[in-house]
């Protein structure tokens, strides 16, 4: 039962996360951006069948593997998203073509280790999955709040409303990250 508890919170996380970066959205103050990653490792860590105690070594390459892929997937997401500054001063963000490119290489790395896994007869439960999008969300998270307070200083929008600073036409180009 737990098992399925953890596809779905996986299956949630995932879909809830490619809605929200396929739109608009408005940045927040960049204060618990760090909150959604530490859920799901909790959620990670308290699964069973995070390491395969018939093959730590093994196993805990394959984790690794998987946090790395997390962490640079979520770096790339990071970078190639647009920020821009609208019309009443608020910070906005959205995903661009990169940032679909990032994904799917994502995807397809992460996919790398669990079929290893699989081929090797390694078995990895959910636990393992959930730790590698907790990295991804916590890079780019992360990269997203680093790069809006960089552009909150450069515009001087306060964080929390987009009160004051310079309007849309004016933010600097490096301040949009992709294509």
């Amino acid at each position: 039962m737990a098992e399925l508890l953890d596809i779905l919170v996986t299956v949630a996380v995932a879909v809830f996360v490619v809605v929200r970066q396929l739109s608009a959205r408005r940045v927040g103050d960049g204060k618990r951006w760090w909150v959604l990653p530490v859920i799901l490792l909790v959620v990670a860590l308290r699964a069973d069948g995070v390491l395969d105690l018939r093959h730590e070594a093994v196993s805990a390459a394959m984790l690794g593997a998987g946090l790395v892929v997390g962490l640079v997937t979520g770096a790339g997401w990071g970078w190639t998203t647009r920020l821009w500054q609208g019309p009443d001063g608020s910070l906005w963000s959205r995903g661009t073509r990169a940032t679909a490119f990032v994904w799917a290489g994502g995807i397809a790395l992460r996919a790398a280790p669990a079929v290893a896994a699989v081929l090797l007869g390694v078995h990895q439960g959910t636990g393992a999955l959930l730790i590698s999008l907790a990295a991804m969300l916590f890079a780019r998270s992360g990269i997203l709040a680093l790069r809006a307070g960089q552009m909150r200083e450069q515009c001087g929008v306060a964080p929390g409303h987009g009160a004051g600073g310079a309007s849309a036409a004016a933010v600097p180009a490096m301040s949009k990250g992709g294509a």
